[in-house]
């Protein structure tokens, strides 16, 4: 039986019973409440504990504002935690289950915490659980059992997720009164609209309300409204739809859940989809949230806002309560007085300002409501639900102490403290805040972006102002983007009550307000009064400090109704005003998100997209294992016959050394660098002189990070006086494009150049070994490829077996090579024709292990291998690649004390004692392994190979002043704690003068 269920009115469906059942228990509601007016309606009062005390709580707000009733969702799978119960629809066999409490919300042992209360104060946690640091496993184990924020699924989600992109030129954030007139001034402009809002449908407050507009219900004006707007072409309206993240450049990311409404056998399609939009004006008309008062035990269940209050009457048909005391500073709550009045209720209204408005008075006088002005509640009594409260006169001085002389019993306490708008976005945006001495709450600023507020987010809290605010703001988007102003008529609205207010931050108690008994001020982190008043004693200050300390704004609703409260308590504690103590930070997201929502498609085999080189199917036809570079799937070996990795690398390596290798090396960034200042641009970013370059020449550069720190590398060529090619390592070529395009259009925007990645576009063929030159000679080329003609280090443009291609006489082995640059769609086709003709030489494929083995026996280093972000060019043995005429990126950090140090980390060779053992990559190195534990490291292994070639193990590693130690003796520490001796030498061990490679 829904005992407080009203019999007519509300948005509900009665013809649409709901089954539902909450811890446990069978309950019923009806199509179109949320979980929380039906646990209201079925009069359940108890709906979580608080955090540190383990107080009873129930349901305070009736949306995103919402702290306590914060419920696990589901059973399974598609369980998901932490979800408020005021934003849940209501659909046939929901589960819901409380998270805090043990054994059960109704009765919690650790509910003993309450009589402790002056001891779990601000700083509680901090103070006690740091001694000794070998409890800690078991501290955080007990402590997130009782903080009770529920369980993630333990097995894969079932549900699909998607993503979708999205331009506009005004997206509206919020579909209340303000909004919607913003989207339909915008929309009949010609502007695209995008409008969204977190609730089932569009109307905010209206929803909520008994107003009319124009003489006719407010929801005859909504569904003609609405109706319009989805009638337009050029409009979207998106309801179920939260915009929770506003970043650079007017991007705002939106999250539509799209069958959470619907039981679990109806879903069909993506669960949840996240909108990427990109807007060229944003109107911001979330709304306002009420402020609750804070007096002694107002988190007894049962003490709701007053807006709330008028939500479960009006739209849910939900009476909270048979006997109700109003408890306000505003005339705002004198609406939920009167509806709680045609509801039913018994209701007393006390009304702190000593002189209430005309209108105010009138209101409630007409409706028969009694109303104690000039007083104010100091204490709630209860357990599990408020039975009475005490109220004492006041005079308006915050400083006195109020004796609650009056009792009025009661089983509902609705409270207005009132407004703060919704600044979080604005926040995000980089938008400041500013305090309105007339309004008492921080309105959004001056904006960073390309956006405005509107509404009661913008300070408008009558229905009149905010409909014509988001008309003037919908107009005002719509004009930045080019569209001309559009005719929309405004609705009547009426007389509507003034909403000045009497500010009222800490309602005084009966005694000092560290000794009285609780006064909260954010609900969901059990902060109270006295918690902001211990802060200051010991010692916190500022604003940030002090949420940190106390979690003042930590939980998840990220201080909505809590913040300004606690603002002002911190100000009067510091003898400051309101705005000189400041805000804290808004961050993304505005509620929470899902995993799933912003995963979207991008999990399983979607995870990260899947590239592969036109010669892809090739390999995979030779049996060819892969692995993963930067995304790219490359050939790892090449096994014949049963090989293992370690036979078919070393055939790879002794094939190339003495006959002739082939590679698929397109997977090198490629970048095409042109215009007139592309020399310039090139030696701020490069480490070598490259003005000097000849055209067709190639050299090898590196880049570095503003740290001076080995960014990434690769070889450049000069393809005419303002054009260049560079590559980069496979897994750097996003990155390093997106840091030359950052460079270049951020702090040098005056450069004329151009960058195109060209990685796609051309494969690269890798010919090695001795017989190479040969092979290109065979299958015929139309350029002399002699040493003379075509010597190390240059490039040129030929035709090789009939297809136009680049040739580079570059080498990343050591050997003889030509590395052939082919369109994409013909590189399948080159591969085969070099593979026919090179049999006679018996050509070998070979893969990432072979390739890294060869250079390996050169010294040549692999940046994010050999390098680890703290390694400079002069520690990798590159001095010579530092030009001593130029300034360039990083150059200034090279000539810190610390990059100057004998003792860094250099690059040397290394070989085993044994001459047999193969050390583990990342095997730390240390001077005397018989020192005590923790023994000192001086090192480490960044790369080790067999070589086959040189008949015994080599390895790279970067040790303390390694390049004047060659031949010390040092211990590499191997996995089992065993340690082998290692010897220091030259990274070259192969062809030290390299010869092989300049024939």
């Amino acid at each position: 039986m829904q005992r407080n269920r009203i019999n007519k009115g509300g948005r509900i469906d009665r013809s649409k019973p709901l089954h539902f059942r909450f811890d446990g228990k069978k309950l019923e509601g009806y199509s179109g409440d949320t979980l929380a007016s039906a646990l209201l309606a079925n009069g359940i009062s108890v709906v979580g504990r608080s955090f540190k005390l383990h107080r009873p709580r129930g349901i305070v707000g009736s949306g995103a504002e919402e702290p306590n009733a914060i419920m696990q969702i589901g059973k399974g799978a598609r369980t998901l935690p932490n979800l408020r119960a005021t934003q849940v629809e209501l659909y046939d066999g929901l589960i819901a289950e409380t998270t805090k409490g043990w054994p059960s919300v109704n009765f919690d042992i650790s509910a003993i915490n309450n009589v402790f209360a002056r001891v779990f104060g601000a700083g509680f946690y901090y103070k006690t659980f740091m001694r000794p640091q070998a409890f800690w496993h078991l501290y955080e184990k007990l402590i997130r059992r009782s903080a009770g924020f529920g369980k993630a699924p333990s097995a894969a989600d079932p549900d699909s997720y998607e993503h979708r992109n999205a331009h506009c030129d005004v997206l509206v954030a919020g579909a209340g009164p303000a909004g919607l007139m913003a989207a339909l001034a915008a929309g009949r402009a010609g502007a695209r609209v995008i409008i969204a809002d977190e609730q089932n449908e569009p109307g905010g407050q209206l929803l909520s309300n008994d107003v009319s507009l124009d003489g006719k219900p407010a929801s005859d004006w909504l569904h003609q409204t609405v109706a319009a707007l989805e009638g337009m072409d050029n409009v979207t309206v998106l309801a179920r739809s939260t915009v929770f993240g506003y970043y650079d450049h007017n991007f705002l990311t939106i999250a539509e859940r799209r069958s959470d409404h619907l039981a679990e056998s109806s879903r069909r399609g993506a669960r949840e989809r996240l909108w990427r939009v990109r807007a060229k004006q944003v109107v911001l008309a979330q709304g306002a949230f009420e402020r609750p008062l804070v007096f002694c035990n107002n988190d007894r269940p049962g003490i709701l806002l007053a807006s709330a209050v008028s939500t479960y009457v009006n739209r849910y048909a939900v009476c909270p309560g048979e006997r109700a005391v109003v408890f306000t500073n505003n005339s705002s709550a004198y609406q939920a007085a009167v509806d709680l009045q045609a509801a039913g209720a018994d209701v007393v209204i006390v009304d702190s300002r000593r002189e209430v408005p005309v209108a105010a008075s009138k209101r409630a006088e007409d409706a028969g409501i009694p109303v104690l002005s000039g007083h104010v509640v100091v204490d709630a009594k209860g357990g599990k639900r408020v039975n009475s409260v005490r109220v004492g006169k006041w005079t308006g001085d915050s400083a006195e102490t109020v004796r609650g002389t009056i009792s009025i019993d009661c089983d509902l306490l609705a409270m207005s403290g009132g407004w703060n708008p919704a600044v979080h976005l604005h926040s995000q945006s980089g938008g400041r805040n500013t305090w309105s001495d007339e309004l008492h709450c921080f309105l959004p600023g001056e904006p960073a972006q390309a956006n405005q507020s509107a509404g009661s987010g913008n300070g408008k809290w009558l229905l009149a102002d905010c409909l014509a605010d988001g008309v003037a703001a919908g107009n005002d988007a719509a004009a930045r983007s080019g569209f001309p102003l559009a005719e929309v008529s405004l609705p009547s609205t009426g007389k509507e009550l003034d909403l000045s207010l009497q500010p009222l931050w800490r309602v005084p108690a009966e005694q000092d307000p560290d000794r009285c008994a609780k006064q909260f001020i954010d609900y969901q982190n059990d902060t109270s009064v006295s918690d902001v008043r211990l802060a200051v004693r010991e010692g916190y200050r500022n604003v940030e400090h002090v949420k940190r300390y106390t979690a003042l704004g930590f939980g998840t609703d990220q201080g909505k109704l809590g913040n300004i409260n606690g603002m002002a308590v911190l100000a009067e504690c510091l003898g400051k005003s309101i705005p000189e103590v400041g805000t804290t930070t808004f961050r993304p997201a505005y509620t929470p998100v899902s995993f799933g929502a912003l995963a979207g498609e991008n999990v399983g085999g979607l995870f990260e997209p899947v590239r592969t080189t036109a010669i892809h199917d090739w390999h995979e036809a030779q049996a060819a294992p892969f692995e993963v570079v930067g995304q790219w799937h490359r050939p790892w070996y090449f096994p014949k016959d049963g090989e293992d990795l370690h036979a078919a690398v070393a055939r790879e390596c002794l094939a190339t050394r003495r006959s002739l290798g082939i590679m698929d090396a397109s997977t090198l960034g490629k970048i095409d660098v042109r215009g007139p200042d592309a020399v310039e641009f090139l030696e701020r970013v490069y480490t070598h002189n490259i003005g000097k370059m000849k055209v067709g020449r190639c050299a090898y550069g590196v880049l570095l990070g503003e740290d001076g720190m080995l960014m990434d590398d690769g070889v450049m060529a000069r393809l005419g006086d303002d054009h260049f090619y560079l590559t980069t390592t496979t897994g750097g070529a996003a990155q390093v494009l997106s840091w030359l395009e950052s460079w270049l259009q951020t702090e040098w925007p005056e450069l004329d150049v151009y960058l195109t990645s060209l990685t796609d576009h051309f494969s690269t063929i890798a010919v090695v070994g001795p017989d190479s030159r040969r092979l290109l000679q065979k299958v015929g080329c139309d350029i002399d490829l002699d040493k003379e003609s075509f010597p190390f280090m240059r490039v040129k443009d030929a035709e090789l077996a009939g297809m136009a291609v680049q040739l580079f006489r570059v080498s990343f082995s050591g050997e003889l090579a030509f590395e052939v640059n082919i369109n994409s769609n013909h590189a399948l086709q080159m591969w085969k024709t070099l593979m026919d003709a090179g049999s006679e030489f018996d050509i070998t494929p070979y893969g990432t292990e072979t390739m890294h083995v060869l250079r390996a026996e050169k010294g040549f280093v692999i940046i994010g291998q050999d390098t680890d972000g703290s390694v400079t060019p002069v520690d990798a043995g590159m001095n010579w690649l530092l030009s001593k005429e130029k300034d360039f990126l990083g150059k200034r950090s090279l000539s810190r004390p610390d990059c100057r140090r004998d003792q860094r980390k250099q690059l040397v060779g290394l070989l085993s004692v044994d001459g047999k053992t193969v050390l583990p990559e990342g095997a730390q190195l240390v001077n005397d392994p018989t020192l005590p534990k923790p023994v000192p490291m001086c090192g480490h292994v960044s790369s080790s190979y067999q070589s086959a070639c040189l008949g015994h193990p080599i390895a790279l590693a970067l040790v303390e002043g390694g390049r004047s130690r060659k031949d010390e003796i040092l211990h590499a520490v191997l996995g089992d704690g065993s340690t082998i001796e290692v010897q220091i030498t030259s990274p070259v061990f192969y062809d030290a003068k390299s010869e092989r490679q300049n024939v």
